[in-house]
């Protein structure tokens, strides 16, 4: 019980700030500003269900593209850091997650659940390589279970976020919004450098395993 707990907290801990649903907000909003606040709900439950169904999707079958593409666990967790380190450069720097063209694209949609806002803004690279090295990680139905419920618990606060966040934004404001983007821009870039380090270290203990010694 005890590592099931732990998978679902660590689980929650580590995808959130990559995930970042608190910076998905404004965007959200700011897609959805035409729309009334029953279809804005919908727009919100749907992206939530949408982050679940595509997290759960890989980590269920992160094993498989681990061995198909013939990938090792350090190789990806480097590839994923890198990722993440880049997502975390643009929240520090206050660059758009989505270019001029893709938002023109996404206010021009009807349901912009699935896409921009569940990919790649909430699920995007970084997410999916992490959850696809927690497969690797995770044997066992507690820990594989606690992973499937952290991703789901997540889509739940991201549900929350987007459907009741509306006061958040007014009240924070463009400023307010900016400088939580930043802080938590710098935590996403400390999990980056870690997974690097963490990639490295398995390289060299498949590889060159006398370097540790």
């Amino acid at each position: 019980m005890e590592a099931f707990l732990s998978q679902v907290a660590g689980t929650l801990v580590t995808l959130f700030p990559i995930a970042n649903p608190i910076g998905a907000v404004p965007i959200f909003y700011t897609l959805t500003e035409g729309d009334t606040p029953k279809f804005r709900r919908k727009q919100a439950l749907s992206t939530a269900i949408n982050v679940a169904l595509i997290l759960c999707a890989f980590f269920v079958l992160g094993q498989f593209i681990l061995s198909f593409f013939g990938i090792t666990l350090g190789v990806l967790q480097i590839a994923g850091g890198l990722i993440v380190s880049h997502t975390a450069w643009e929240m520090v720097a206050v660059r758009q997650r989505l270019t001029d063209r893709e938002h023109q694209e996404a206010m021009a949609m009807e349901d912009i659940s699935f896409t921009p806002m569940a990919m790649p803004l909430v699920s995007g690279p970084g997410a999916i390589g992490v959850v696809i090295g927690m497969a690797a990680h995770s044997r066992g139905w507690p820990k594989e279970v606690g992973v499937v419920l952290g991703i789901v618990l997540l889509s739940l606060l991201l549900y929350f976020l987007l459907a009741l966040g509306e006061p958040m934004v007014k009240r924070l404001g463009r400023n307010g919004l900016g400088v939580l983007n930043r802080v938590l821009g710098f935590f996403v870039l400390a999990i980056g450098v870690q997974l690097i380090v963490h990639g490295i270290f398995d390289l060299l203990r498949q590889n060159a395993p006398s370097l540790l010694k």
